[in-house]
């Protein structure tokens, strides 16, 4: 995610339109969501008083999204989340739901260092490779004896997927640590 270090000024005026003061034009919310994902630092507020409703735009983006069938926030954490409104540990949670999405991020990204981008699609593109090579042995190597001495190449390949698998347990218990 690149970060930019202007913070960018969004006007919603009235007619409920966005005004991005940086590229002089009008935007809708789902570019507001991209500048999120993209790291872009804004404030959104209100054209005519100046109030900052960043908040309230954000969590339309939110409710956007969700509606769209895009949901993450399932419906055990929204009403938690509702019932904690005026409760006395409101002004905790705040913090306490920032610590844990940064939690979030730290671990996802130490995940995608420890394994690796394409971890899950080699390990799909091995056990493709494994099945076609039993269903190449059930089909036409069926009635053949097998030499005890000297590993298939299924075997060796699969010893091989077992010491991977191993590893990876290794790195997992230690991530979780």
């Amino acid at each position: 995610m690149a970060k930019s270090s202007d913070k960018v000024t969004i006007k919603k005026y009235a007619n409920r339109r966005l005004y991005d003061t940086e590229s002089s034009a009008y935007i809708t919310l789902d570019r507001l969501a991209e500048m999120v994902r993209e790291g872009r630092e804004f404030q959104v507020v209100d054209a005519k008083t100046g109030e900052d409703i960043t908040r309230q735009v954000l969590t339309q983006i939110i409710v956007d999204e969700e509606a769209r069938g895009s949901t993450m926030l399932p419906v055990n954490f929204l009403k938690q989340l509702i019932g904690l409104y005026g409760n006395s540990m409101q002004g905790m949670v705040p913090q306490y739901l920032e610590a844990a999405m940064d939690a979030f991020q730290r671990n996802q990204t130490a995940f995608q260092d420890a394994f690796g981008g394409k971890m899950f699609a080699d390990i799909a593109k091995r056990n493709m490779q494994m099945f076609e090579g039993a269903s190449r042995a059930f089909s036409g190597g069926a009635g053949k004896p097998k030499e005890e001495s000297q590993p298939s190449a299924e075997e060796s390949e699969l010893d091989q997927l077992k010491a991977e698998l191993s590893a990876l347990r290794d790195k997992v218990d230690r991530l979780g640590k």
